[in-house]
C-alpha cells in the first residue's frame, strides 16, 4: 500500500485505462520515444516540445505503467517499509517520518506488515521486490537469514531500524534498547527500590523487547539483585495487556515496589490497574515506560519514561537509503541518543516491611 497519493482519485484510474504513451505522442505531435524521454530524461527534450508532451499527459490523465518503467530504468523510485504491525502507533511514527523525507526527494513509500512472523516478512519483501521496490527499511535486528539472501540476490539496499546491529554486518540506524532500560532501572535503584516487576512484549523474533528486558536484569545484577521469573509478565502490546499483567503483579504474595514496562502502552495499562485496585502511584508503587509518548506524558501523575528517537530514526533511514541509491557515501551504522524523562510516576518506595497479599 503506497502512502503517497496522486490527488486524482478515481479519475486517474480511468485515465490509466483509456490512455497510452501512443495517445500522448499523437496528441503532442511527437514520437513515443520522445514521450519516453520527456518522462525519464526531461532535460534531453526541447523545452517547447516538453511543454506539449506535459500538456498532453495532463489532458489525457496519462500515468506511466510503473512496472514497465522500472524494468526499463531499473528504478521505480519506491522505498519499502516493512513493520511488525500497523497496530503499534510508534511504527507509524517512524514510517511517517521516513515517508516525509522520501517524498521531499521524489520517492514514494510502500508499506507492509509481517505481524511478528519472520517468514511472512520474507514473503512480503519478495512480493515488493517483484513490484520494483528499490530499497527497504525493516524494524529491529531479528530477521530470517533468507531475507538477507533475497535482498542480496536482487541487489536491494536495506537498513535495519530501532536498533544498531552489533555485528556490523548490516546497515542499521537506531538506539541502544538495553542501555535505555538499564538507565531506567538505575534510576529506580537510586530511589531505593529493591523489589521489581517487568511487563514486556514476547521476546521471540523481537529483539527490542528482549534487549529491554536484558537491560533491567543487567542493572539489577550489578546491584546484587535478581528479577524473579514470576515477577515478569508477557503479552501483546495493548492497554488491556498492561492492565491484566499489573493486576497479576499486584496479586503476588510480595508486591513489587517498582514496575518497569518495556513501552508506554503497557505502563499506562499498569496505571489503570492500580487505579482499579486502589493502589497509589507513586506512593505504593512506581511505574515506568519506554518511548515517552503523549499517552504517558498526559497521565496523572505523568509517566516517567525514556525518550527514544522514533521520528529521527525514520528520517535517517530514508536519507541513508536514498543516498545509497544515488551513489553517495553514507555512514552505515548510526546510533542515536535516548533520554530519561522523569515525571511523577516514580518516587522512593514505601517505608516499612514489604507489603504482602
Amino acid at each position: 500500500m503506497g502512502v503517497r497519493e496522486t490527488g486524482r482519485g478515481s479519475t486517474a484510474q480511468a485515465g490509466i485505462e483509456r490512455s497510452s504513451a501512443r495517445d500522448v505522442a499523437r496528441l503532442a505531435g511527437v514520437s513515443t520515444a520522445t514521450v519516453s524521454r520527456a518522462l525519464n530524461l526531461p532535460a534531453s527534450v526541447d523545452p517547447a516540445t516538453l511543454l506539449r508532451v506535459q500538456a498532453a499527459i495532463e489532458k489525457l490523465l496519462y500515468v506511466p505503467h510503473g512496472a514497465a518503467r522500472a524494468l526499463r530504468s531499473r528504478r521505480s523510485d519506491m522505498l519499502g517499509a516493512v513493520v511488525p504491525s500497523f497496530d503499534y502507533a510508534l511504527y507509524a511514527r517512524t514510517t511517517s517520518a521516513l515517508q516525509r523525507e522520501a517524498d521531499a526527494r521524489g520517492y514514494a513509500v510502500v508499506l507492509a506488515a509481517h505481524h511478528y512472523d519472520l517468514a511472512t516478512e520474507v514473503r512480503v519483501t519478495q512480493q515488493m521486490i517483484q513490484h520494483g521496490v528499490d530499497a527497504f527499511a525493516f524494524v529491529g535486528l531479528d530477521h530470517d537469514s533468507a531475507l538477507y539472501s533475497l535482498l542480496e540476490r536482487h541487489g536491494r539496499p536495506y537498513v535495519l531500524t530501532w536498533g544498531v546491529d552489533p555485528s556490523g554486518m548490516h546497515a542499521s540506524i537506531g538506539f541502544d534498547n538495553r542501555a535505555a532500560t538499564y538507565a531506567m532501572t538505575q534510576h529506580l535503584l537510586a530511589l531505593g527500590h529493591r523489589r521489581f516487576g517487568l511487563i514486556s512484549a514476547p521476546t521471540a523474533g523481537n529483539d527490542r523487547s528482549r534487549e529491554r528486558g536484558a537491560g533491567v536484569r543487567t542493572a539489577l545484577a550489578a546491584a546484587g539483585l535478581l528479577l524473579p521469573d514470576d515477577a515478569v509478565r508477557y503479552g501483546p502490546i495493548a492497554l488491556e495487556s498492561g492492565t491484566a499483567a499489573m493486576h497479576e503483579l499486584l496479586a503476588r504474595k510480595v508486591r513489587p515496589t517498582a514496575v518497569i514496562a518495556t513501552n508506554d502502552v503497557f505502563a499506562v495499562g499498569a496505571m489503570l490497574a492500580c487505579r482499579e485496585a486502589g493502589v497509589r502511584i507513586p506512593d505504593d508503587v512506581s511505574i515506568t515506560g519506554v518511548d515517552n509518548t503523549d499517552l504517558g506524558a498526559t497521565q496523572t501523575p505523568g509517566l516517567t519514561s525514556i525518550r527514544t528517537p522514533i521520528s529521527e530514526v525514520g528520517c535517517a533511514a530514508a536519507r541513508q537509503l536514498l543516498d545509497r541509491l544515488e551513489g553517495r557515501a553514507v555512514e552505515l551504522q548510526q546510533r542515536l541518543p535516548f533520554e530519561l524523562v522523569t515525571r511523577g510516576s516514580t518516587a522512593p518506595p514505601p517505608s516499612g516491611k514489604p507489603r504482602r497479599r
